[in-house]
């Protein structure tokens, strides 16, 4: 049960690398991370009684 616990820490530490890593390099290979940036406007009708 013990080695199932470590063996689950290590993907866990290894997964968040590999995620910390693609962050990082991502750009490089042409991944845009950046939020758009368009303003949108949404007409709202509020009912007030």
């Amino acid at each position: 049960m013990g080695r199932i616990f470590k063996a689950l820490i290590y993907l866990a530490i290894i997964g968040f690398i590999g995620l910390v890593g693609y962050a990082y390099v991502g750009p490089f290979f042409g991944v845009d991370f950046s939020a758009p940036q368009v303003e949108k406007r949404v007409p709202v009708t509020l009912d007030g009684d």
